[in-house]
């Protein structure tokens, strides 16, 4: 929630000074150690800091390779996914011959060419309520990198729960945000979690992903790179906090204004940790059941059931709902292009037939599944929605199909 109550700035640092610096080290930080915000002192809480990143993606990617070009001791990296070559336009700690591999072990060894020094620990593991207290305790502060919802939510509670600082960063297209999250920061001041700003996750299918809206993967570096900011002025206890402030970046003007934020003093604390993926996800393939009676009344159908459906000669309205720029990447042969937008405004529901099966299908699943369940409470039970998108056609059906 928004408030009109002034920021404070944090009284002092959050880790601990560790040893003395060997003199390799004072020559390696020698331009930051000669900041006064800095200095010795800061170095040394650098080095003693326990770092954990979610997600080695558009924002890992910037904030890992500055976190360890900074002289942060000890990064911890989750992220379950494997470097596909769509990432490299904006995930630059991986590269061509990462392609294929596990984001974690790319990311640890472009850390080690950037810093031999930093201890890297790896999470190839999906935050999830049973693992996520475990992973994130032994760490001063979490970096939330996450993609998705679920995630977010998920690493604010584990933050509040444990009462570690979480630095936040979202983007997509053009635009991104950045704040600071404490529920137990240190006295005098204020607190506030993601789930003050956004209390509950947004329906399936309503928010895009980067995935399938796109991002500028300049942007990546510039929210990533303020996101290492706010987590260096945490560990030595420089300057002021983005605790209770909200910066948004628009990288097409090249502008910033900022929110204040505060508590909601009607949120229920957290005590507890749920998996929202249920709230979030959109249906699987499982949805779709093994009985006769079950795919018929079904919303969803796979990529191998259409292909399927299609090789056997049946009448199938395939419905593209993507935007125009992505069917010129990828399209399913015979499909019909109608955007989500169109479908979705007063009247558009008329452009899908009645008069037999209509398959509705995005890049991976969520915009349709919103077509879908419009479609649905229209009274139109004709519809079901191709699980995965034109990604898990290209996967399961035709291989041969570019992706993105």
């Amino acid at each position: 929630m928004t408030s009109t109550a002034e920021p404070r700035t944090l009284p002092g640092p959050l880790v601990a000074e560790s040893a003395p610096l060997t003199p390799a080290e004072i020559a390696r930080y020698a331009r930051q150690i000669t900041l006064p915000q800095i200095g010795m002192s800061g170095q040394r809480r650098l080095k003693n800091a326990r770092v954990l990143v979610v997600g080695a993606g558009g924002l890992g990617s910037p904030a890992l390779l500055y976190l360890a070009a900074a002289g942060v001791g000890t990064l911890g990296v989750v992220d379950d996914d494997r470097v596909e070559e769509s990432n490299l336009h904006r995930q630059v700690i991986h590269g061509v011959g990462d392609v294929g591999a596990a984001k974690v072990d790319s990311a640890r060894a472009a850390i080690a060419e950037v810093n031999p020094d930093v201890v890297v620990e790896t999470y190839p593991v999906r935050l999830t309520a049973d693992n996520a207290l475990e992973i994130l305790s032994g760490y001063d502060l979490v970096l939330d990198g996450a993609d998705n919802f679920p995630t977010r939510y998920l690493v604010s509670d584990a933050c509040e729960i444990l009462s570690i600082p979480c630095v936040w960063g979202a983007i997509l297209a053009f635009h991104g945000q950045v704040s600071v999250f404490w529920a137990a920061p240190p006295a005098g001041v204020a607190p506030v979690t993601y789930r003050d700003i956004f209390p509950e996750p947004p329906p399936a299918g309503s928010v895009p992903s980067c995935a399938e809206g796109g991002v500028l993967g300049a942007l990546c570096a510039t929210v990533g790179s303020v996101m290492v900011n706010e987590a260096i002025k945490l560990i030595t206890g420089a300057g002021r906090s983005l605790l209770g402030r909200l910066a948004l970046y628009d990288a097409l003007e090249v502008s910033w204004r900022e929110l204040t934020i505060s508590a909601d003093p009607s949120r229920r604390p957290v005590t507890e940790l749920v998996d929202t993926v249920a709230e979030c996800a959109v249906p699987g393939p499982a949805a779709s059941g093994t009985g006769q009676d079950d795919a018929a009344t079904s919303d969803v159908i796979s990529a191998r059931e259409l292909a399927d459906l299609l090789a056997a000669g049946a009448d199938v309205h395939v419905l593209d709902v993507r935007e125009a720029f992505e069917r010129e990447i990828v399209t399913i042969e015979g499909s019909v292009h109608v955007p989500m937008a169109e479908l979705l405004a007063d009247g558009g529901l008329a452009a899908i037939p009645t008069d037999r099966p209509v398959v509705v299908h995005c890049k991976m699943g969520g915009r349709s599944q919103a077509v879908v369940d419009a479609a649905r409470s229209a009274g139109l039970g004709n519809v079901r929605n191709l699980s995965g998108g034109v990604l898990a056609w290209a996967r399961d059906v035709d291989p041969s199909l570019p992706v993105y």
